[in-house]
């Protein structure tokens, strides 16, 4: 027979259990159980000291994504984005053949894009994804030999340390510069203008014929349907001469190619009054940017005549150390806001720009003023947010970014609430989404309104641990919501020392309203921290 005693207490445990897991989750997750509502709760508003920082010259070697083109914005002024890379042979010490001849030197780079729909004559229709400007403009595109022999790292005093390149290098004002004094004559001169004066970039999709049968009397084709990507035709003299007429140890490992052939610097302009645009490409990614030399050597088969040739090809890829190298020229309404802050009372307008652009220091002054009451009252905290308002009317018609993020300024770190979302990737969003920072459009303008940012576990720990800081916080455009490594400022200054690399592979800028009290912020647009919490009686 049970034991009835045994049995009560049994469930007593249980309860206890089941509601202490309950509160636990309520207070772990607070307002993704209660919505928006927030029914039963009490809300408090607290002032914010908001105020811009230009960014100055920034680490942009090793980025997942590089700018190439001309993005011109009304808002923030004109940015011009060239790339640099060092080159690799797919193979090292390859076996050229004898007396090569060249038939085509090819430079392609995939593109960013997503199918559309299938295409009834074979392949797909594509668009490009991450193009900013004008959708059919042109740039006067030029591809050089580099002048400067690029590394990943360097030695000093016996230790080795990663060699950082920084988005000014191609000013001439540096060092290490990639302006035209040190470069040779360009390398894609095809007469085609669409190959260089005219560039622009084609979402058409490529179709590739390769001959079934040379000999055959009648010759038949397949066919390969390639995505869009950048193809440009190269000087072929040029690459006889540097690579298949090079010394055998030039090409004998990565190392001494890369002291030899210092690799390639896209430089951009503007094309004869053409409106221009800029795409974001990933160079990085293996296989998506290479250089193809396809030539007949002779054969190397002994029972073949002397004078027979056969094809052969040979792959280099853009890969090694690489850069995006930036020359801006800001609006002065938003240079001025960037160099000019006020730190005292804050901002009534925050530029966020990315590239070497600009970033908000966000302090929650006062949250800060508030703490020592918060905690004598034994105040729960259920949900904390910021929600920053877009100022619409300066941003009308200017391309939106369609994410912010919110750090440690003071430690260059994550915040707690970003590390703790485990909402993983998807098509869109791609995660982090109870964090957030995603941009909200209005249904009908379909123009942004607010981002918000969840702020919950921060501001619990800076109650619960009396130890923890009130840190200033960092707000910037981000083109990767996973990417939140740093990149270093090539000079300090008082307030910080680098700046989230995922802001640096951006173009785009935004203008929000700050935490004044100003006449010039509009009512309900004010920036303030909003907690809501469970009071005890």
């Amino acid at each position: 027979m049970y034991n009835t005693s045994f049995i009560k207490k049994i469930l007593l445990i249980a309860t206890v259990v089941l509601f202490y897991s309950c509160d636990k989750d309520f207070n772990s997750i607070g307002g993704s159980l209660i919505g928006d509502d927030h029914f039963g709760l009490e809300s408090e508003k607290y002032d914010v000291l908001a105020y811009n920082q230009e960014v100055t010259p920034v680490q942009s070697n090793g980025l997942t994504l590089n700018g190439l083109g001309i993005y011109d914005n009304s808002v923030f002024g004109t940015n011009t984005s060239n790339f640099v890379s060092q080159l690799t042979m797919v193979t090292d010490a390859p076996t050229i053949g004898e007396a090569p001849v060249i038939e085509s030197v090819v430079l392609s780079v995939s593109y960013l894009y997503h199918v559309t729909e299938a295409d009834p004559k074979g392949g797909n229709v594509y668009a490009l994804d991450s193009i900013y400007g004008d959708p059919k403009g042109k740039i006067k595109l030029s591809v050089y030999e580099s002048g400067v022999q690029m590394r990943s790292s360097y030695f000093d005093g016996g230790s080795q340390f990663a060699q950082l390149y920084y988005t000014n290098q191609d000013s001439g004002t540096d060092p290490i510069n990639f302006d035209t004094s040190k470069i040779g004559a360009r390398l894609n001169d095809d007469p085609d203008p669409a190959q260089n004066d005219a560039f622009f970039f084609s979402a058409a999709q490529r179709k590739d014929s390769t001959v079934v049968d040379a000999n055959a009397a009648v010759k038949t084709y397949t066919y390969t349907y390639v995505a869009p990507e950048m193809r440009l035709n190269l000087n072929k003299a040029f690459f006889l001469d540097k690579i298949l007429k090079a010394p055998a140890s030039k090409l004998s490992s990565a190392a001494i190619f890369q002291e030899y052939f210092r690799g390639l610097y896209f430089k951009v302009e503007k094309s004869d009054g053409n409106p221009s645009n800029l795409a974001l490409l990933d160079f990085a990614k293996s296989g998506n940017a290479k250089i193809t030399i396809k030539y007949k050597a002779k054969t190397a088969i002994t029972t073949d005549p002397d004078d027979t040739m056969e094809e052969k090809s040979l792959v280099i890829n853009l890969s090694g150390a690489q850069a995006s190298l930036y020359q801006d020229v800001k609006n002065p309404t938003y240079y001025n806001a960037v160099t000019n802050p006020n730190k005292t009372t804050g901002d009534d307008r925050l530029y966020l720009k990315g590239g070497q652009g600009s970033l908000a220091v966000v302090d929650l002054n006062g949250f800060g003023a508030k703490l020592d009451e918060i905690r004598t009252r034994n105040w729960l905290v259920n949900e904390a947010n910021l929600v920053f308002s877009i100022d619409a009317e300066k941003m009308a018609g200017a391309y939106e970014p369609k994410r912010i993020y919110l750090y440690d300024l003071d430690n260059s770190l994550a915040l707690l609430d970003y590390s703790l979302d485990g909402t993983t990737a998807t098509a869109n969003p791609p995660g982090k989404i109870i964090y957030s920072g995603i941009i909200n459009i209005d249904p009908t303008s379909k123009r942004g309104t607010t981002y918000k940012i969840r702020l919950t576990n921060h501001i619990r720990n800076i109650i619960k641990n009396a130890t923890v800081k009130n840190v200033k916080l960092g707000l910037v455009v981000t083109g990767d919501i996973n990417t939140i490594t740093f990149g270093q400022l090539k000079l300090k200054n008082d307030i910080f020392s680098n700046v989230p690399r995922a802001s640096v592979m951006s173009p785009l800028g935004t203008i929000l309203y700050g935490g004044t009290s100003s006449s010039n912020v509009p009512a309900g647009k004010k920036l303030q921290l909003e907690v809501y919490y469970t009071k005890p009686n």
